[in-house]
Parts: structure tokens; C-alpha cells; sequence
């Protein structure tokens, strides 16, 4: 009998702690539930937003000077920046200046730039612009503009500032951490007609050298660079071109379609160049060859650099996957995400610059965050950098002290030597080398003979004098 009773004393505590613990399961589901039903609902949220902007309008010390589009603008501008760095939203403003960007025509000074750090920095000078001939590099930080502090400055602000009419000037301030040093430079905006393809000497001539292998540089993916990309092959075809190098350092990207053409000019038929992913599925993407006006035998070789981005990244990462092309230089920069430009309509010219989705190589490597790694890795050092910007840009050499334009002169640049040295070889170039040794030090021989045989002369026509004058 005292065992039943136990076993009925044991039997309800047990029903007792089973209710309980249910009930307090329930309760924690319930909250969380409750918390992330609150999270999101957009009524409650959207409730908070406008509380937040009522009490801003109406007790900040300043409120009167602000209007609900600035307020709303600068929300939205937040909210996009936390997504990613590359995410945005575009006042009317600066969604004009994209548009001119990918057009490649509008008034400035001429420079890729970027919040890094919370500094405007400077992804790359564009070519044949006012901040390019004045010396700006990759990497500089705009430490004023126009006497005015640039730390923490908004990209839309700083568009605004370095924009204007062609002809008026601006003076900025920038802190270049290879010297340490700031730099003053005063810079006259012109109208920046953006030329995307180049020589190796900064032109659009286009000469293959004295083995046959030809050079092209592209600064950008604009609209035209594929279409100009091609004129320079044919150019250099006409003078019967084996091998050519394909440059892409201090290339920030552009636009997606652009590297799909570009790399199309390397490949056979159906071969696979790129892939975007998305959530949505119209964001899923495969990008391959069409094979048309194709090289795919040509011997490349490509360059990149720690300023390679986006789009040249997209380039180096088919080329290397497929095999079609060797990759020299250090890591490329890592971004690997595709971002697309919504139009907000009603809204005044405003739009969305959203990342919909990432794009991978053709063996589905991450580009993003992780950067393309080089077959070759050949660093060069901040002065090496320097020099070979100064040796490309026109007046270049005017830029330094006289003691280091003999610098700037003779500056080899090793990233290039190596693509040279896969495509001709190691050995030829070597022969070449010494040949050239020799004619120089023939022609130095050749060059002081005169000289010597002129003080022979002289020496002899002394000589005979001093003979004369003793017989007299």
C-alpha cells in the first residue's frame, strides 16, 4: 500500500514538472516569436520611423533647418550604407554623375574615388585628366577641398565639390601615405572625355614591339572599351602580332557586359566566362563566348594589381580558370558582387545602386573578399609604383627633382618584364639583351674615335712644331 501511494505521490510530481516545463517552453517560443513578428512588422517599424522624425523636426536644436527630404535622404543613405560598401542611395545629384560616369563625359578633375576608412581616397587617377597630369595616385587621401575638411565628407558631397564648370579650379589637399607627407595641389576642372584603351607609351598608336608582341592597357570598363579594345587588335594584327599582354592594373571595373566582351575576344565558341548569383532567379546569370571575331590561340598574358577590381577581376578570373591566359602581378582588390541601378520612379531622378547579387569565375571561385590570386606574383614597392605612374603620364618627369628623373628614366618595370619573359622566353630576351649591350658600347667605341684621332693629330702636329723650332 505505501509503495502504490509513493508511486502515485512520484507519478504527479512528475505530470506537475512535465506541465511546467511545457508552459515555459511555450512562453519562450511565444516571445520569440512575439519579438521576431515585431522585428518584421512593417506598421510597428514604419510607426517608429516617423516617431523618430517628428521628435527630430521638432525638438533638434537646428530642426528648423532641416526638410523631411533631408532627413529622409540621410535614412535612406544609412539603411543602404549597412548593407554593404557598395550599396547606396542616389539623390538626383549623384545619380546624374554615374550616368556621366558610364558615359564617359562630364566636368571634373578627373579621379575614381571611394570612402575608405573614413576617408575619401583615390581608387585611381583617370588618364589624360587634370588630377592625372598633376600627379594624383591610387591611394592618396583627400585631406581638404577648397580649404574645407574632407574627413567623414559623403560621397555625394564630394562629388559635388570636385564637379563643376570645365574651366574653374579647385584646390585640394591630399595625404599620400607611401611619403607621409600632404600634398597641395590646385586642379582646373575640364570636360573629362574618358578614353579607356591605351598603348604602352599612354596613346592610342598601338605598335607591337621588336619581338612581334603587343600592349594594351585598359583603365576602365566604359561603354565603348570593348568596341575600342577591338580596334587596337586589328591594329596590332596588321603588323603581325604573336603574343600580346593585356594590362589591367589600376583598372577599378565598370560595367559587367563590357568584361564579357572583352574576355570574348580570347575564347572559343560557348566557353563559360562568369556566373551572377542572386535570391532572386532573374538575378542568375551564365555569361559565355559567342565566339565571335574570337582569338583563342593568341598567346596573353595578363597584369593585375591590388587597384584591380570588379570588372578586371572578372577578366583575370575567366582567363586564369580556363587556362587561356597567364596571371601576373600581386592579389587583386576582391570585390565580387554585382550591383544594379533601380531607378526609383515619382521620386525626382533618385536611384538605388543595390547589390543583387555576386558574381563567380567559371570554376565557381569567390571573387568577393578574396581577389583573384596571380600565377606569377611579382610585388612592387610604393617607389616602383610611383615610377611607373610618373613614367606613363605626360610631363611625368617634370613632376620629381632633377636628382630622380634619372630614376623615372630607367625605371624597368618587373611586372611587365615577367609577362615579356613568358611570351618570348627567358633565353631570347637574354641574346637580345647582350646584343644590345654590345652595339651600345660599339657605338661609344665608334663615338670617341674621332675624338682620339683628332688628339693624335693634334699631338703630332705639336710634335713637328717642337722639331722645327729646335733645328732653327
Amino acid at each position: 500500500m505505501f509503495k502504490d501511494k509513493t508511486a502515485k505521490v512520484f507519478f504527479h510530481w512528475l505530470v506537475v514538472a512535465v506541465l511546467l516545463a511545457n508552459l515555459t517552453y511555450g512562453a519562450k517560443v511565444y516571445s520569440e516569436s512575439e519579438a521576431i513578428s515585431q522585428e518584421n512588422d512593417p506598421h510597428a517599424n514604419l510607426d517608429l520611423f516617423v516617431n523618430v522624425l517628428e521628435r527630430i523636426r521638432r525638438d533638434y536644436v537646428d530642426g528648423k533647418d532641416l526638410t523631411y527630404q533631408d532627413l529622409v535622404h540621410g535614412a535612406l543613405e544609412g539603411m543602404l550604407s549597412k548593407l554593404d560598401p557598395h550599396s547606396e542611395f542616389m539623390p538626383p545629384v549623384k545619380y546624374n554623375y554615374l550616368k556621366e560616369d558610364t558615359e564617359g563625359n562630364f566636368g571634373g578633375v578627373g579621379v575614381h574615388i571611394n570612402i575608405q576608412d573614413g576617408y575619401l581616397t583615390v581608387l585611381a587617377p583617370m588618364e589624360d585628366t587634370p588630377a592625372f597630369e598633376a600627379g594624383v595616385m591610387s591611394g592618396d587621401r583627400f585631406i581638404k577641398i577648397d580649404g574645407e575638411n574632407a574627413r567623414n565628407i559623403s560621397m555625394p558631397e564630394a562629388m559635388k565639390k570636385l564637379r563643376g564648370k570645365p574651366g574653374s579650379k579647385v584646390e585640394v589637399t591630399l595625404f599620400r601615405p607611401s611619403s607621409g607627407k600632404n600634398i597641395d595641389v590646385k586642379l582646373k576642372r575640364a570636360l573629362i572625355k574618358v578614353s579607356t584603351v591605351k598603348d604602352i607609351k599612354n596613346q592610342r598608336k598601338f605598335d607591337v614591339d621588336e619581338n612581334k608582341v603587343g600592349y594594351i592597357r585598359l583603365t576602365q570598363f566604359g561603354e565603348e572599351t570593348a568596341r575600342d579594345m577591338e580596334e587596337a587588335i586589328k591594329q596590332l594584327e596588321v603588323q603581325d602580332m604573336t603574343g600580346l599582354v593585356l594590362d589591367l592594373r589600376h583598372n577599378p571595373g565598370g560595367l559587367l557586359d563590357q568584361a564579357v566582351k572583352v574576355c570574348e575576344k580570347f575564347l572559343a565558341q560557348g566557353e563559360l566566362i562568369v556566373t551572377t548569383e542572386g535570391r532572386r532567379k532573374g538575378e542568375n546569370s551564365m555569361h559565355k563566348s559567342s565566339g565571335r571575331n574570337a582569338r583563342p590561340e593568341l598567346p596573353l598574358v595578363v597584369l593585375v594589381n591590388e587597384f584591380s577590381a570588379s570588372a578586371s577581376e572578372i577578366v583575370a578570373g575567366c582567363m586564369q580558370d580556363l587556362k587561356r591566359a597567364k596571371i601576373v602581378g600581386k592579389k587583386t582588390f576582391g570585390k565580387g558582387s554585382v550591383q544594379k541601378i533601380l531607378p526609383l520612379t515619382g521620386q525626382q531622378g533618385s536611384a538605388l545602386r543595390l547589390t543583387t547579387a555576386k558574381y563567380y569565375t567559371p570554376s565557381h571561385k569567390v571573387i568577393h573578399g578574396k581577389g583573384i590570386q596571380p600565377d606569377y606574383k611579382i610585388s612592387m614597392s610604393r617607389t616602383d609604383e610611383e615610377l611607373l605612374f610618373l613614367s606613363r603620364t605626360p610631363g611625368g618627369m617634370e613632376m620629381v627633382d632633377k636628382d630622380q628623373r634619372e630614376d623615372v628614366k630607367n625605371f624597368k618595370d618587373p611586372q611587365l618584364a615577367k609577362a615579356m619573359e613568358i611570351l618570348v622566353g627567358k633565353k631570347k630576351l637574354r641574346a637580345q639583351a647582350n646584343k644590345k649591350k654590345k652595339e651600345e658600347g660599339d657605338n661609344d667605341d665608334k663615338s670617341t674615335e674621332p675624338e682620339a684621332k683628332k688628339e693624335a693629330d693634334t699631338a703630332e702636329k705639336e710634335s713637328v712644331e717642337k722639331q722645327a723650332d729646335k733645328q732653327e
